[in-house]
């Protein structure tokens, strides 16, 4: 199967700080069917809406942002658009960058190729998934790198290996301070 050169987008953050660790390029896909009420990113859902962009464009302003640390695929729904989105995410992973995928979806399902076969593509080139649909109920400005308790911050290649769910874990070191200061 030939894959896509091209990706619709809602827009870009080239210098996001809220969309997973360090310096990141966020990626907003157009169209989502969850339609999840508190959405962030309401105008994002109409599948007809954004701009078609080349694969290979995006990924090259990606590469010309020489201080990002990682790509943050966010929607709209991903896996929704998952052969695109899987096509980009292997193009940043080949600079060296790592990519977080955000989804409306629970892992279990992705897994299973829902909503199509290519969202184990997508699972394939992702890092770490957020997943879960955003429940307003349940927000809180307090979680890191998600928006309601119930999504969940999964080590994709982790949870892969042990056949379970391990959740992500900061790796970030943090220097100490001085004992001067």
């Amino acid at each position: 199967m030939t894959p896509p050169t091209t990706i619709r987008l809602y827009g870009t953050a080239p210098d996001s700080i809220v969309d997973g660790p360090g310096l990141r390029y966020a990626v907003f896909v157009q169209g989502c069917s969850h339609a999840c009420p508190g959405c962030h990113n309401p105008d994002s859902q109409p599948c007809a809406g954004g701009t078609v962009r080349a694969i290979e464009d995006v990924a090259a302003d990606i590469a010309a942002n020489k201080l990002v640390q990682g790509v943050t695929i966010s929607g709209g729904e991903p896996f929704e658009q998952a052969a695109a989105c899987a096509q980009l995410a292997r193009c940043v992973r080949e600079r060296g960058l790592n990519v977080w995928t955000y989804s409306g979806y629970r892992y279990e399902q992705l897994e299973a190729g829902f909503p199509d076969a290519a969202a184990r593509d997508l699972l394939d080139q992702t890092d770490v998934l957020v997943d879960g649909p955003f429940v307003q109920a349940q927000h809180s400005f307090d979680l890191p790198w998600r928006g309601s308790r119930n999504q969940r911050l999964i080590d994709v290649p982790a949870t892969r290996t042990h056949g379970r769910i391990v959740l992500w874990e900061t790796h970030e070191d943090f220097p100490e301070k001085p004992p001067s200061w």
